[in-house]
């Protein structure tokens, strides 16, 4: 069976048991399912090899999002400050790659643009004091996903615009309206594309 194949199962299995635990409150194997998926990607892109500074941008992308996966597990403000922190970082590292394999398009900036700004908007009464960390990720996420569009790479482009989808179901559950329908959605969308990113390496 191939890698990408194997990771794929082993991730739905582990983030199965991290949806169970969440909704049962076991803490424990909900933090081991979470963090077991969140390993697997790296582990994906480990076995396919990382060798060109593409592959290695990718690499560090896939650990600050496991950094960052793990800090959102608390829910206390702190260590979620701290998660989106990495996440930026990581959306940092992913655009840095991106940029060295990208042909971006003006057109899609401004769609970027636009779909970033609404999102915003839709937040914005929710967000209180996190205002400017808020907008200040949403500006990289928004460099990010423009420049991965512009990489020719379906799993890039793809794997990006799922990445994108699922912050905007944490920053929902977070700000708008907290639920387990947000992370039912949003993890398998988010771990999706985290996959895909892993295979851009290969």
């Amino acid at each position: 069976m191939p890698a990408g194949w194997i990771a794929f199962v082993c991730v739905s299995a582990l983030l199965a048991l991290h949806l169970v635990a969440d909704r049962r409150g076991a803490p424990l194997a909900r933090a081991v399912g979470k963090l077991g998926a969140s390993a697997t990607f790296v582990a994906l892109a480990l076995a396919l090899g990382v060798e060109g500074a593409f592959e290695r941008g990718i690499l560090a992308g896939l650990v600050l999002s496991v950094v960052g996966d793990a800090l959102l597990l608390s829910g206390r403000r702190v260590p979620f400050l701290g998660g989106l922190v990495a996440f930026l970082l990581a959306h940092v590292a992913y655009a840095i790659a991106f940029a060295r394999v990208t042909h971006p398009s003006p057109a899609l900036a401004l769609l970027v643009l636009a779909a970033t700004g609404a999102a915003l908007r839709w937040l914005w009464r929710g967000l209180g004091d996190m205002r400017v960390p808020v907008v200040a990720y949403c500006a990289v996420i928004s460099v990010m996903l423009w420049l991965a569009l512009g990489v020719a790479r379906l799993e890039v482009r793809a794997g990006a615009l799922l990445f994108y989808a699922s912050d905007l179901l944490v920053a929902r559950d977070r700000f708008v309206r907290p639920g387990l329908a947000n992370r039912l959605i949003g993890l398998p969308i988010y771990y999706a594309g985290q996959l895909l990113l892993a295979l851009a390496v290969g």
